[in-house]
């Protein structure tokens, strides 16, 4: 792609997005910014999915104004970060991203050392083409613009969502040294769109899959966390084995592969119905869920050696598998701990025989819940344990306390209802 090429512009005439689908929060940010004289216009995967006609699950807003600027103009507003610097506007429980335009980084504020290319920091301000070539993949790089509500593609984005293709920006041997978590996002956006990676795009990615270690650990949670809660996330994985990233990034995930009992595709596939038909599974689902093969071989094994497994030695397997995890993505002590419950709680499920105290006793765990829907979850992956999945339902359910209320709203199996996703979830 031609940096200097002239961009293609497409009249409000020639595309189908409409003013009336955008939000209303990110309306009044397009509104006022215009009004101030501002250069403004939609962003990112908001214009990608209302050129796709799909509903964007949030929306980002791009201004020549500086984060200070729009701090002055929007009291409702809060700036953030310090990789690039930005605004987020607030309108109850919409939140508006609004950042500037960006150049190319400055060699000099980058803290690395020679022959590495990955940017530590990005808060050069720019001109609305070179805001486009510094986003990460051509369908993430149109601009609505506010002025005219015309589409501008600099970058070659509408060709390929014609065609279905994720390409990165530039050279994508560059761009994925220079942010390794390109890479995920990659196999995360082939999953959401149901589109292709472009050749030399999975080529680089496959190339160059050891730098995600180099990656900032609180950034790539955070990825892995979007690509779980997606609805999409069995095809994702698909992608990460294809392009070399899944042991890099999750050997927990890569090495289970070949189990029979405890392979991961059936049990993501299981998720992405979860999270499709709701209600939202709490993080410590999410994360619970990824580990639960590693859980489960280690179980096997241990089960194998000896007649009979001490119940602290099963706990001590959860400490060890999810401290691994912990240490590679820093978690965050709640969040660790969360994970560490509801896996311990789900290990008690897997055994038989309970007596009416120790059942009443882990019904009225914290982690009950999370714990059961990681059975459930594992009991439609491997078509076993329905009798026992059902004891526990019927448990929940006549506990008189905060688990039946609760449980009543979970679905026993999961099924095919969409959701709304929220922007940014919480423990």
């Amino acid at each position: 792609m031609d940096a200097t090429a002239a961009a293609t512009i497409l009249p409000h005439s020639e595309h189908p997005i409409a003013w009336r689908r955008i939000s209303r929060g990110a309306q009044k940010v397009l509104r006022r910014l215009h009004q101030a004289g501002r250069n403004a216009g939609l962003v990112g995967g908001s214009v990608r999915d209302l050129m796709l006609q799909r509903a964007p699950k949030d929306y980002d807003v791009v201004t020549d104004a500086r984060p200070e600027d729009v701090r002055r103009l929007f009291r409702n507003s809060r700036i953030i970060g310090r990789r690039f610097r930005l605004a987020h506007v607030l309108f109850g429980d919409e939140v508006v991203e609004v950042s500037t335009f960006r150049g190319a980084p400055d060699p000099d504020d980058q803290r690395r050392s020679p022959g590495e290319f990955l940017v530590t920091s990005d808060n050069t301000y720019g001109t609305p083409r070179q805001d486009a070539f510094r986003r990460d993949f051509t369908v993430n790089a149109l601009l609505y613009r506010a002025s005219d509500r015309a589409v501008v593609d600099y970058v070659g984005g509408l060709e390929d969502l014609d065609h279905g293709c994720i390409r990165v920006i530039g050279d994508p041997n560059l761009r994925f040294r220079e942010d390794p978590v390109r890479m995920l996002r990659a196999c995360e956006f082939a999953a959401r769109l149901d589109f292709e990676i472009e050749d030399e795009t999975l080529a680089a990615a496959f190339e160059h899959r050891g730098e995600i270690t180099k990656a900032s650990p609180h950034r790539l949670i955070e990825e892995l966390i979007q690509l779980l809660s997606s609805g999409r996330s069995a095809a994702a994985f698909r992608w990460m084995r294809r392009s070399g990233v899944l042991p890099v990034a999750l050997p927990e995930v890569d090495e289970v592969q070949g189990s029979e009992t405890a392979g991961f595709s059936q049990l993501a596939a299981r998720l992405d119905e979860r999270v499709n038909t709701g209600p939202e599974p709490p993080l410590a689902v999410l994360l619970s869920t990824l580990l639960l093969p590693r859980i489960v071989v280690g179980r096997e094994r241990l089960e194998a050696a000896g007649a009979g497994v001490p119940r602290r030695r099963l706990q001590r397997l959860v400490e060890d598998v999810v401290a691994d995890f912990s240490t590679r993505y820093a978690l965050s002590a709640a969040r660790r701990g969360r994970v560490v419950r509801t896996l311990e709680t789900f290990q008690r499920l897997c055994e038989p025989n309970h007596s009416p105290e120790a059942t009443h006793q882990l019904v009225g765990r914290e982690a009950f819940l999370p714990a059961m829907d990681v059975f459930a979850l594992l009991s439609a992956a491997t078509s076993s344990g329905d009798e026992a999945l059902e004891y526990w339902q019927g448990a929940a359910a006549s506990a008189p306390s905060r688990v039946a209320s609760d449980a009543a709203t979970r679905p026993a199996r999961p099924g095919r209802r969409r959701r709304r996703r929220r922007r940014r979830r919480h423990l």
